[in-house]
């Protein structure tokens, strides 16, 4: 069984426990452990080269009929998500100014992949519509493709007006002379205060197993994973130790913050709250004409 994860903290946090044998792995379950980043998981997916893996929840809306999500592993923001960020002093309207996102129309932006949730997020709060598996889709900004760790140097060499950024540099743009233009979280919050109180948290991965796997492998796997996740919380140094390996420099402080924001009770099993939030991310992006609203077909156990 072919698995795979991003080369982040909190990915390596989550499944520490399973790859490094302290949860033992489904019977006669052989692992192949693959890292590669978000957008480059995703393609892999179209492909089909991969049994588990995280996965954009943007892109399950095109890859629901060839993988199922697991109710264990999800990446959800409950108050932070993706931002975006520009020099300082470039003419882009700051946060706060009223104008909402509407400033960031036509400007070129740095994005971590076209199939990221944040990507999406973006062209619900920017402007755009209709895309697809071969379609571009036709966003309210121009879209400059980068891979999630190039983002911020695009935007500090001028390549890009702006940049979205996710993972750690949602909380170090700052130090890389950058600031916020819109924060995709409150504008999330904002989106969603009719539809639950307190706000939905914002889903923005999963993690998928191929329908093709029999069911009960399917549910020994998604065992294994909740116990994976519930181990690295419960033994948090240990797994962090182990997730510095994907920290690109970072300090023990800063992999400790960022895994904990996105490895929580909500990675252990989804809640109420996060189906509804991915629900309401795709009837929004179905409203807008970006692509038909998937079913949910979430594995519990």
């Amino acid at each position: 069984m072919i698995i795979a994860h991003t080369p982040d903290a909190d990915d390596a946090f989550m499944f520490y426990g399973l790859l490094t044998g302290k949860i033992p792995a489904p019977k006669g379950v052989e692992i192949t452990h693959t890292v590669a980043d978000i957008e480059m998981l995703n393609k892999k997916a179209f492909r089909g080269e991969i049994d588990v893996t995280a996965l954009s929840a943007h892109a399950y809306a095109f890859l629901h009929p060839r993988f199922r999500i697991l109710s264990a592993g999800a990446s959800v923001g409950d108050g932070y998500g993706p931002v975006v960020v520009a020099r300082e002093g470039a003419e882009i309207s700051r946060e706060g100014t009223g104008v909402e996102g509407r400033s960031l129309e036509g400007k070129k932006i740095a994005v971590p992949g076209k199939y990221t949730t944040a990507n999406l997020l973006l062209k619900l709060a920017v402007g755009g519509e209709g895309e697809g598996e071969d379609d571009d889709g036709g966003e309210g900004f121009q879209p400059v493709e980068k891979r999630f760790d190039e983002v911020v140097p695009a935007v500090q060499r001028g390549e890009a007006d702006a940049g979205l950024v996710i993972h750690e540099a949602q909380i170090t743009y700052a130090q890389h002379g950058l600031v916020k233009i819109l924060d995709l979280w409150e504008w999330w919050r904002e989106e969603t205060a009719a539809v639950g109180r307190p706000p939905l948290p914002l889903p923005l991965g999963v993690n998928v197993i191929k329908r093709e796997t029999p069911e009960a492998a399917q549910l020994e796997f998604l065992a294994a994973m909740r116990a994976s996740v519930r181990y690295a919380l419960e033994n948090a140094e240990e797994a962090l130790e182990y997730a510095m390996k994907y920290s690109r420099g970072a300090d023990k402080e800063l992999v400790r913050k960022f895994a904990l924001m996105y490895v929580n009770e909500d990675t252990y099993e989804m809640s109420e709250g996060v189906v509804k939030g991915l629900d309401e991310l795709y009837k929004m992006a179905e409203r807008r004409g970006f692509f038909e609203r998937p079913p949910l077909d979430i594995l519990f156990p």
